[in-house]
């Protein structure tokens, strides 16, 4: 599903909202999680799962356009652990 699929459904689901206001609402949500997850937090959707970040370690890597080897830098990365519930039905689908 792609982010205006989430949109129509959305919309679809909640016709007393205007496609604006459903826009809004989902930058929102998406805003809150991405912010939270800058502060160093974690983001927890009972039965769905939690964003969190992690620390990727420094690290030697290589151009791929010229094989020479190059310094990557130690950064976090976001994560993702899905929920019992969303482990359930992905595995009984």
């Amino acid at each position: 599903m792609i982010r205006s699929e989430l949109l129509q459904a959305l919309a679809k689901d909640n016709p007393e909202l205007r496609a604006e206001e459903v826009e809004q609402v989902v930058d929102i949500f998406f805003d809150e999680i991405a912010q939270r997850l800058a502060e160093g937090g974690r983001v927890e959707l009972r039965g769905f799962g939690a964003f969190s970040t992690r620390e990727r370690g420094a690290r030697k890597g290589r151009n791929p356009r010229t094989g020479d080897a190059v310094e990557v830098p130690a950064k976090k990365v976001p994560y993702f652990k899905p929920g019992k519930d969303m482990r359930q039905l992905i595995n009984d689908a």
